[in-house]
């Protein structure tokens, strides 16, 4: 079994840690957060003083952090790239640009050290299951050495290409059709709710129709909520739509649909909402059709 340092513990890190030690993993924790650590040592984790120590002889280094600024901050300000092992695997399973990533990867294996771009679908849900989708972007004997860690916390595991980016970009394109499903979803609702149709009715017709799709099975019931339980926050479709459209921008690709997406999303967040269930991106399209949810 690996010895694996995990950066960043927050809603889908800490599950992911929790999950790599079940399968028997040797895991060492780094967060800012005391009382992630502290729950996740409750689970086995090994203690150590701080970042740098946690990489000692850790064959891998999982970063799990909240974007490509988080990542660079870790490996490169705190000392971590230098403390690890020449062998070692820097393994960058967060959302990022993909620009962002082949700049990341390109200082890592200038030191000699193996990188591998691994970003993740599957939420909060898929990380407690384990169930988690993997893009792994990188040399195949690399993918081969993560492979069975990947399989301790993903059920669906692809090796998208040999160059870092390329995971990046996949997960982009996913996050480009997330975020514009969840967007449209929000429009039909909105005009049928504008004429008074009952959506309770709706989202059981269109659940079973040609025009069904995961996002509305799972986001649209929750529109329909007046306050759901946050499962992804607004604010992160913010950040993703924002990575996608830099995606496009650096690759020459118009993206329309995707700049509109980000607009309403935009919108509800600088309404002071960019903490909500992304399924309210629906409450944009009542401020614009001069309705609530509750008319």
């Amino acid at each position: 079994m690996s010895t694996i340092a995990f950066a960043g513990l927050g809603a889908m890190g800490l599950p992911m840690a929790k999950n790599l030690i079940v399968a028997g993993h040797r895991v060492r924790g780094i967060d800012l957060n005391q009382a992630v650590l502290t729950s996740l040592a409750a689970a086995g984790a090994e203690p150590v003083a701080d970042a740098a120590a946690a990489v000692r002889s850790a064959d891998i280094l999982i970063l799990m952090v909240v974007n490509a600024a988080q990542a660079e901050q870790v490996l490169f300000a705190d000392g971590v790239l230098q403390a690890m092992e020449d062998n070692a695997i820097v393994c960058l399973m967060a959302t990022c640009p993909p620009a962002a990533v082949e700049h990341i990867a390109a200082r890592v294996t200038a030191t000699g050290r193996c990188f591998v771009d691994a970003p993740v679908s599957g939420g909060t849900a898929g990380a407690t299951a384990g169930s988690l989708t993997i893009m792994a972007a990188c040399e195949h004997a690399a993918f081969d050495e993560v492979k069975p860690v990947f399989e301790a916390i993903g059920q669906r595991i692809f090796h998208v290409g040999e160059r870092a980016g390329q995971g990046a970009m996949v997960k982009t394109v996913n996050q480009l059709l997330c975020g514009v499903h969840i967007a449209v979803v929000a429009e039909a609702f909105a005009l049928a709710a504008k004429v008074g149709v009952d959506l309770e009715v709706l989202l059981e017709i269109m659940a079973g129709s040609a025009a069904s799709s995961w996002m509305l099975k799972d986001r649209g019931p929750r529109m329909l909520q007046e306050a759901p339980e946050v499962s992804s926050a607004v604010d992160i479709f913010v950040k993703d739509l924002s990575i996608v459209l830099e995606a496009g921008r650096d690759a020459r690709a118009a993206l329309p649909i995707a700049a509109v997406a980000h607009q309403l999303f935009l919108s509800a967040s600088g309404r002071g909402e960019g903490r909500v269930d992304d399924s309210q991106v629906i409450r944009s399209y009542y401020a614009l059709n001069g309705k609530t949810a509750q008319d």
